[in-house]
């Protein structure tokens, strides 16, 4: 877990810094991006998505990402996981230079993706049979596994319901099943790209939650995308914001809260200072992309 300073002033400006400083944080990088560029296509003349981009993120820390639309939040995502080589700069997490895609990230979607024909429960073990070294071990392993992923379902409020089918479970239900399979195979690394975006206010608030709950008793790295700013600051460590494209982290906020927190805190002066402070800094960077 990133050990964080006390940033919290009285001076709210202050304490929005630039990407590029250094804070005297005591962590170990997992995830490093240094000056990444990414260009579609092979021509030359495809979308530049990401120009420049570095990125560090701590061991066990959760990191929000947000910025404005067509910013390149998802396509940083295919880089860090290596779904999709860089342009130019270098990508290394855990130490090592990224140069194709990673078994350690567990992966959650807007979409929760999960496949009709399998119940709740064969669903969340889905990746067990991908990865290694558990599809060489889940036959001989199966009891430990199968109470493994039993274990993931209860603790997002799931027990009851893993013998269901996706139709028979509501849009929330299906997000729960979907973090506990991106968490099924225990990923150093956890990928999330607005997992909560198509559900209501009161669902995605729940899944919150959920989501730190999973977060405390396992701790991966996080990095999650998100545009919705009451969550970044509910759920994350840092929360990084993005240039307009072409993309670059241009700066970062610390959200030096408690944790466990509470759906309250979200409304309390700090969290909702947090917000308007993060709004007006992507508001500012979408007037100058005009």
């Amino acid at each position: 877990m990133a050990v964080l300073p006390n940033v919290c002033g009285h001076n709210r400006r202050a304490n929005f810094h630039t990407a590029d400083r250094r804070y005297g944080r005591t962590v170990k990088n997992f995830v490093d991006l240094d000056r990444v560029s990414l260009r579609y296509g092979e021509d030359g003349e495809g979308t530049l998505a990401l120009q420049g981009a570095t990125l560090n993120v701590g061991l066990g820390e959760f990191v929000a990402v947000v910025g404005p639309s067509g910013c390149g939040k998802s396509t940083l995502m295919k880089v860090v996981t290596g779904l999709w080589p860089p342009t130019a700069g270098k990508v290394a997490v855990g130490g090592r230079e990224v140069v194709g895609p990673l078994s350690i990230t567990g992966m959650a979607f807007q979409n929760p993706t999960l496949l009709p024909w399998r119940t709740t429960l064969a669903n969340v073990m889905l990746p067990l049979e991908i990865v290694q070294p558990h599809c060489s071990k889940l036959k001989r392993e199966r009891a430990a596994y199968d109470a493994k992923a039993r274990d993931l379902l209860t603790l997002v409020g799931l027990k009851g319901f893993e013998d269901q089918f996706p139709w028979q479970l509501s849009g929330g239900m299906q997000q729960r099943t979907s973090l506990c399979r991106a968490l099924i195979h225990d990923p150093s690394l956890l990928m999330l790209d607005e997992p909560f975006a198509s559900l209501d206010m009161f669902t995605r608030e729940e899944l919150w939650l959920a989501l730190q709950d999973l977060w405390l008793a396992r701790r991966p790295t996080v990095i999650l995308v998100t545009h919705d700013l009451r969550e970044a600051v509910f759920l994350a460590d840092r929360v990084l914001v993005m240039s307009a494209r072409p993309g670059r982290i241009i700066a970062e906020r610390i959200v030096d809260m408690p944790r466990p927190r509470k759906l309250v805190t979200t409304y309390e002066p700090l969290s909702i200072a947090l917000v308007h402070e993060l709004r007006e800094h992507i508001g500012a960077v979408r007037v100058q992309a005009i």
